[in-house]
């Protein structure tokens, strides 16, 4: 595998690994809170990628801004934060300036040849509200989305601003039961709210807190092989 560090402006810096020559595929991964790209970068090589196409994983960092819960700490984040609960006095325009940062990167990653429903926008808790996020509402079909330990932003304009492009579209939910950042009564009403307005997503549940499980992984190495095998079988 080659990784690279990317900063083309006014795209996103960001950190590019390929699992093979010549990709075909994409996967756009958005780090959590405070982290940055390095964050799930390490773990490309314990995925199974037997059976998926050469694939650019692409870990964008997120800018540094002041974060309210935090006590106005600058970290890079996706947007702010101003309570525990996450969903009250929600930063509307911080999570409009991601999805715009966030939707120049799908569309980088078309301009270099990768077909859009060849790419899987994936994210972990701040990350994961941004890929459910921009994902949904992206005017093209996308091959999946991966939402790991996170929530449905916004969800009170979902209806209204979703997009039909990605209602088929498949979405990978994951959450640990003992979450005491992200807890999973939060997960769940996201994945009840996607479900009921038709979106087929597929919730796991791991014993862990915030943080990804030995068989969470195991689970988006077949994700992967179910959403981008089409694009081994169209070579």
């Amino acid at each position: 595998m080659n990784a690279t560090s990317a900063a083309s402006s006014p795209l996103l810096p960001r950190i590019e690994i390929e699992s093979a020559p010549q990709p075909r595929a994409a996967v756009i991964w958005l780090h959590g809170l405070g982290a940055d790209g390095n964050d799930f970068a390490g773990l490309v090589p314990e995925l199974n990628l037997a059976g998926c196409p050469p694939i650019r994983f692409v870990f964008p960092h997120a800018p540094s801004i002041p974060v309210t819960l935090n006590g106005g700490y600058v970290m890079p984040a996706w947007y702010d934060i101003t309570g525990t609960d996450l969903v009250s006095r929600q930063d509307a325009a911080g999570i409009q300036k991601s999805e715009r940062a966030i939707t120049a990167l799908i569309e980088h990653e078309v301009a270099r040849g990768i077909a859009v429903e060849h790419i899987v926008l994936a994210g972990f808790s701040q990350g994961c509200a941004m890929a459910l996020h921009t994902g949904l509402r992206f005017p093209q079909r996308l091959a999946g989305i991966m939402a790991l330990s996170g929530y449905l932003p916004l969800a009170d304009r979902f209806a209204d601003e979703r997009h039909t492009a990605n209602a088929h579209t498949p979405v990978f939910m994951a959450h640990g039961t003992q979450d005491p950042v992200v807890v999973v009564r939060r997960g769940e009403e996201s994945r009840d709210a996607l479900a009921a307005m038709g979106h087929p997503v597929q919730w796991h549940t791991y014993p862990m807190q915030h943080s990804v499980h030995p068989r969470e992984v195991a689970d988006i190495s077949a994700f992967l092989k179910q959403v981008l095998g089409a694009a081994t079988r169209a070579a």
